[in-house]
């Protein structure tokens, strides 16, 4: 009894794994590396540079910021002596109250080139995901991967779709750049 119940036990099992294993070596699969793809296409490349136009203007707001609050922590320092315990503590407090002030501008500065990296990359990566299903559907790939430092561990490069969605981007987006201004595409091309 036990051996038929194993034999039929196997028999269900082959009969429900048998097709998925079958189909599954029909499946085409690949992959993409997103973040490079960024990196090399067009108008990846213009976002990248106003971003890091941005980021000097901010960084060297910072800067000043920190060169005065070094200046005040030495004025402060060589005062103390003379100074009484009133104009110490005032003194101290405004140092406090403007190194409070350069945090603050830290973090909203922080925050707003977060803000604006995710404002140019968006639809650069909206555009991506429609190539992306273009390239599948066509190809009859089944499924396609992001190549993340935690997540695709190990793939062939001959599964790798990044060079044909940079190239298929830079054709389909070519004289598209990120306006400084606003952050929406504006067609350069001459038509």
């Amino acid at each position: 009894m036990r051996i038929i119940a194993a034999v039929l036990t196997s028999l269900a099992i082959s009969t429900v794994v048998s097709p998925a294993l079958a189909r599954a070596e029909d499946d085409k699969l690949g992959y993409v590396d997103l973040q490079r793809a960024l990196n090399e296409v067009e108008e990846g490349k213009v976002a990248k540079a106003q971003l890091k136009k941005e980021f000097d203007s901010k960084q060297k707001l910072l800067d000043e910021k920190q060169e005065e609050l070094k200046r005040m922590k030495t004025d402060l320092e060589k005062q103390a002596v003379v100074m009484s315990d009133d104009a110490k503590r005032e003194k101290a407090g405004e140092f406090e109250r403007k190194t409070m002030e350069a945090q603050q501008l830290f973090m909203q500065l922080q925050k707003e080139l977060s803000e604006r990296e995710r404002e140019l990359t968006r639809s650069i990566f909206d555009k991506m995901h429609a190539i992306i299903k273009e390239i599948a559907e066509a190809d009859k790939f089944t499924m396609v991967f992001e190549k993340t430092d935690a997540g695709l561990l190990y793939a062939p490069a001959s599964l790798d779709l990044t060079n044909e969605l940079i190239r298929k981007y830079n054709v389909k987006y070519k004289g598209t750049a990120v306006t400084p201004a606003n952050g929406k595409k504006k067609a350069e091309a001459k038509k």
